[in-house]
């Protein structure tokens, strides 16, 4: 294999993290981020998917990087990009959203300002040289964000954890981290001074008068090697005086079983934040990356008046165009019915104010 083609699997950390990046924390074995009593998802080594797939292997994954089918994206996109300069609160029962790239939101409810698996740097990897590059600025350049209170992190891998932009919320913001178990050692890594709250599924904390659940989703983790599998990953129901926020960072479909437990656990949502792109081949990403029209039967449900469609359009972690993701998210509406303005596949630098419920 060139060495070209080699690192840039390597820096797959987003989607098939495969290599790349020392396995961080306290070495034990195979070097696990945590270390607790068995569950429905934890075995005393590793976390899983009750009832659900595991992750592909190596051999999969080299016959999905060299199929010859993967889309030209351009260097840049869109043609006229925009960048926001987001309000410094919202309150009352008012909802703003917006996007600053990939599973990046900036949402902003009740007092509270909470990013979403921030990530400002260049690429998605844990190289400076390669991996995955982003083909727009971030929505929300890094010196306009409003204070930062929270942040949601989901899992590990590179698209959705980047120490590096964590060190500089920490250093201008020093924002609370919600993570699911095992993310904090790795954060704590590169971060050491973190403010941290650590969940497993299931766990609710109160932020402000705000509560903050971590729910199952159906994905996997690793930042190297040696890491599968030993960090968990998670869904985050947000409750507060505006409504229940239901963000999801990656996410299988799994036959809708985590939509249906989230609804039937928490009710109805006024906003999903759901990740729309990263799904071709769907041989190989079907278990990991739900596509558009999965969104759309999520979305449903859910009960969810609205909804965000996110993780498309400036990271290529796969297969399809640049703009297939948000074709697709459009045509499955059309297909059940749905109106679009109800669930926006949203650019960096766009801002929605979500209307209340109905």
């Amino acid at each position: 294999m060139k060495k070209r083609s080699l690192l840039k699997l390597l820096a797959l950390g987003g989607t098939a993290s495969i290599g790349g990046g020392a396995a961080y924390g306290k070495v034990h074995g195979s070097g696990p981020y945590y270390e607790g009593p068995v569950s429905d998802h934890f075995d005393g080594s590793v976390f899983f998917n009750p009832g659900g797939d595991e992750p592909n292997g190596f051999l999969d994954l080299m016959r999905w990087r060299f199929n010859g089918e993967r889309s030209a994206w351009p260097d840049r996109w869109p043609d006229t990009p925009t960048s926001a300069s987001p309000d410094a609160r919202v309150t009352g029962r008012d909802l703003q959203v917006t996007m600053i790239g990939h599973a990046t939101l900036l949402i902003q409810t009740a007092g509270l300002n909470i990013l979403t698996d921030p990530v400002y740097s260049d690429r998605a990897s844990p190289f400076g040289f390669a991996g995955p590059q982003r083909v727009n600025a971030p929505g929300v350049p890094f010196e306009r964000l409003p204070p930062i209170d929270l942040v949601l992190l989901t899992h590990s891998h590179y698209d959705h954890l980047d120490v590096d932009t964590l060190a500089r919320l920490k250093a201008a913001h020093d924002p609370l981290v919600v993570t699911p178990l095992g993310n904090d050692v790795i954060v704590r890594q590169r971060v050491p001074t973190m403010r941290l709250h650590v969940q497993d599924w299931g766990d609710a904390v109160e932020i402000g008068g705000t509560v903050v659940h971590c729910e199952p989703t159906h994905h996997w983790s690793a930042r190297g090697v040696l890491d599968r599998r030993k960090a968990l990953w998670s869904n985050f129901v947000v409750e507060g005086p505006a409504g229940r926020i239901y963000h999801v960072g990656d996410t299988g479909f799994h036959a809708g079983i985590n939509y249906r437990a989230a609804r039937a656990k928490h009710g109805g949502f006024r906003l999903a934040c759901l990740p729309i792109g990263a799904y071709e081949p769907r041989w190989f990403m079907k278990s990991q990356h739900q596509n558009p029209d999965e969104a759309v039967q999520g979305f449903s449900l859910l009960g969810s008046d609205f909804a965000v469609g996110h993780h498309w359009g400036t990271f290529q972690l796969t297969d399809e165009g640049i703009e297939a993701p948000r074709d697709a998210l459009l045509a499955a509406l059309d297909s059940a019915a749905l109106p679009r303005a109800r669930f926006r596949p949203m650019t960096p630098g766009e801002t929605w104010s979500v209307p209340p419920s109905v």
